[in-house]
């Protein structure tokens, strides 16, 4: 049996690093997919979760925004407007409000204008807002790479694919954004001219979540809008920004760096949202409101000049960046944000972004390194280690650490919410989390199939030895059953049938083996069903042992309640024997077992020769119990245990038995003596008699170690009487029926006669096995 325990060992150890390698194949495979950005749609809700857990913070009253809104359109008309509207309203802002710079979120561009207008009106326009931009004030106008195709002036087609750093050969005439351009004659639409200050105002992949921080272009570097107008915030001249792999410095004129804006793929520029769009947190005004007060500041009437200067003398316009966008719905410059459920003004964009540069407030994720996050796949291996490692584990506390492994997750996790919202660092969140939890669900489904494998081979190993209920908790308490010899505290039984001789001389060997197979089967049904372990059978021999191969605490109290159940079972299959009539003989119908127990430390294992093996026990304690199970047919009794039994008995509920000292002894092949102990039955079916035998027996043996042999013999007499084992009417089993009271009154008569020496300790030495 064993050596196949050993072959399944090995061969799991061999399965078991097979195992690993395959596992290990699915963080691995996450970190691919995430590399290719298979995860990066989770990845974005988990941002915006983070988002939304960590809520709206503070920021620099430093932003206002002027808002193309409902109210402009109602006043003004609808678009395009006259870029006259922008002129006064940007040079009101700075002249009269003191604003640090003006940013436009509108793409001055002549595609798509019909025509049919009135280009005398709008050439004025131009030319007054271009007039203006030449004297170049802090003001930025948008371009944009929004159309991947687009159809410039002339109507020639045009690429505007944002491009990326990486690009080595950027073509002149195709990578450019979308610039503003002013038509400045009425007829001649070749007649254009350009603004210096440009702010590009695309985000990527037209989400909230990034913008790109620069295009790299044959003609030069454009940045961003907001990086833009930062740069007009800290003065940092044109030539003062230094762009490398992972980062734009701002410098000064005297060489001072004004503020480091990092940057995700060498290129991108993450967004912390600091509200949502409809916050207290925002400084609003409507453009027409702007303009009208701009407008005021000409009037012929002093109250319309002192409410004009008094509106641009608010607090919140002087050093401040305005942002010019449009708001109303019809213009359609919207999306969602992380704070955002429904779709709101994109300009919100361009205002987060500064509010971000200028409380130095940036969004950290771990750099690439060869164009991998090298840190995220890190952690998603890390905690698909520890996760799965604590998730199957096996062993007595396998449930607390499967709830570590729950723990781990949701800690990491919280970590992941919890430095985002205090220090703006971006944990992954998606990968390590899917790398885990898919990793530990195949693990641990795969030891569930081997478990079952398992299962199936140790119920095959064990299952005619021990009860399946044994079976099943060997399987639970996950301990593999050890190979070889080692030490454990067991109780051995041994037991056989009294004068079985005889049945063999009075039974052919046909009706013999069926009594002995309905014999042995209600004795092992027994055995196991108190969790006891067939070791063999002997003849009409049984050998079990009682506490391996899975430790029980009360064994001796399960040996002790077996041996007593199966003299009661053996009862029942006299009664049924003699009800079959001339089927058996008599001697069938009086059979008794004897059974011998003993407690201690054994060797326990797998035993014998290389090919041929057993799970067995050994020892000085194995073979006192063999002594116990001789010893009984001495003394008269059907169950003898050692003082060892008796005492582990009852510290485990031994109330449940009545035990009867029988004598003090010293067993062949022995030197001590031991105290010896009949169990004359459970309690509940122990009668009043049987009590009263036990009393009398007990105050018999008191005059009998203490030497009054008169007393002794007549109080033996009178335990004699009421002896539940009284000789058998069959004949063939008197000639061998006596009790412990018959024993006793023999021997007292004895030594009566001849008295012990000076000293006698009452120990009786046994010469026979």
């Amino acid at each position: 049996m064993f050596k196949a325990v050993a072959t399944f060992v090995g061969k799991s150890a061999a399965v078991s690093r097979w195992r690993g390698a395959v596992l290990l194949f699915i963080p691995v495979a996450w970190c691919v997919a995430s590399h290719f950005g298979a995860l990066t749609f989770l990845e974005n809700k988990s941002l915006d979760w983070r988002f939304k857990v960590r809520g709206e913070i503070d920021s620099p009253p430093a932003v206002v925004y002027v808002d193309i809104d409902s109210q402009s359109l109602s006043e003004i008309g609808g678009f395009p407007w006259s870029r006259m509207y922008f002129a006064r309203v940007a040079a009101a802002l700075i002249a009269h409000a003191g604003v640090k710079a003006v940013g436009i979120d509108v793409v001055f561009s002549e595609n798509g204008v019909a025509e049919a207008i009135d280009w005398k009106k709008r050439v004025a326009g131009n030319r007054e807002l271009a007039g203006y931009l030449a004297k170049d004030p802090p003001v930025v106008i948008a371009a944009s790479y929004a159309a991947a195709v687009d159809r410039d002036i002339n109507g020639q087609i045009v690429h505007r694919a944002l491009p990326r750093r990486d690009d080595r050969s950027p073509n002149a005439t195709t990578d450019l954004p979308e610039l503003p351009v002013f038509r400045i004659s009425e007829n001649d639409a070749s007649q254009q001219w350009s603004p210096v200050l440009i702010g590009l105002i695309d985000t990527v992949d037209g989400n909230t979540r990034a913008v790109p921080a620069f295009a790299p272009t044959s003609a030069r570097n454009f940045l961003h809008l907001s990086i833009e107008l930062a740069r007009l915030y800290y003065e940092v001249p044109p030539d003062g920004v230094r762009i490398s792999d992972s980062q734009i410095d701002l410098m000064r004129a005297d060489g001072t760096r004004a503020v480091r804006i990092p940057m995700t793929k060498s290129q991108h520029l993450e967004v912390n949202w600091f509200s949502a769009w409809d916050s207290p947190r925002n400084l609003r005004v409507s453009l027409s409101t702007v303009f009208n007060y701009a407008t005021m500041l000409e009037s012929s009437d002093p109250a319309e000049r002192r409410a004009a200067a008094a509106f641009f003398g608010q607090p919140d316009f002087k050093g401040a960046l305005v942002l010019i966008g449009p708001v109303d719905p019809l213009l359609q410059d919207l999306a969602v944000t992380p704070l955002d459920d429904i779709p709101v003004p994109k300009v919100g964009v361009h205002g987060n972004l500064l509010k971000m540069i200028l409380t130095g407030k940036f969004l950290w994720k771990p750099p690439e390194i060869g164009g991998a996050v090298w840190i995220d796949f890190a952690l998603a291996m890390g905690l698909t280690g520890v996760v799965g490692g604590l998730a199957t584990s096996a062993g007595g506390r396998s449930r607390t650490k499967k709830l570590g492994a729950a723990a781990v997750l949701c800690a990491y996790a919280g970590f992941a919410f919890w430095i985002f919202g205090r220090h703006q660092v971006l944990l992954p969140i998606a990968l390590p989390l899917l790398a885990a939890l898919t990793t530990t669900f195949a693990t641990v489904t795969w030891q569930l199939l081997r478990e079952e494998q398992q299962k199936s081979r140790i119920k095959g190993m064990f299952g005619t030895y021990v009860s399946p209920q044994l079976v099943d908790r060997m399987i639970e308490s996950g301990e593999t059953p050890q190979l070889g010899g080692h030490d454990s505290e067991i109780t051995a039984y041994f037991s056989d049938i009294q004068a079985f001789s005889a049945f063999s001389e009075k039974l052919r060997s046909g009706p013999l083996v069926e009594l002995m197979n309905e014999y042995l089967t209600a004795c092992t049904d027994i055995l196991q069903e108190e969790g006891g372990t067939l070791d063999k059978y002997i003849g009409d021999a049984v050998v079990a042992m009682f506490g391996a191969p899975i430790a029980l605490p009360d064994h001796a109290l399960r040996a002790c309640v077996a041996s007593q159940r199966i003299h009661r079972r053996i009862a029942e299959l006299r009664a049924k024997w003699k009800s079959e009539g001339d089927r058996w003989p008599e001697i069938v119908w009086g059979m008794q077992s004897r059974i011998g127990l003993n407690t201690g430390i054994a060797t326990i294992g797998n035993m014998g020769s290389r090919t041929r093996f057993n799970y067995t026990m050994m020892g000085d304690n194995v073979n006192l119990a063999a002594r116990m199970e001789s010893g009984a047919k001495a003394f008269g009794v059907y169950t003898m245990v050692s003082q060892w039994t008796k005492a582990a008995c009852e510290q485990h509920g031994g109330d449940r038995l009545v035990f009867r000292f029988l004598d003090r002894i010293v067993v062949k092949g022995r030197s001590q003596p031991i105290s010896v102990y009949e169990i004359v039955g459970l309690k509940e079916h122990v009668g009043d008699g049987a009590f009263a035998c036990v009393q009398s027996f007990e105050t018999g043996m008191r005059h009998y170690l203490a030497m009054e042999w008169s007393e002794a013999i007549s109080t033996f007499r009178q335990s004699a009487a009421l002896e539940p084992n009284q000789p058998s009417e069959s004949a063939a089993v008197a000639s061998t029926a006596i009790n412990p009271s018959v024993v006793m009154l023999q021997r007292c008569e004895r030594l009566r006669s001849a008295p012990p020496a000076h000293g006698w300790d009452g120990v009786y030495v046994m010469t026979e096995k």
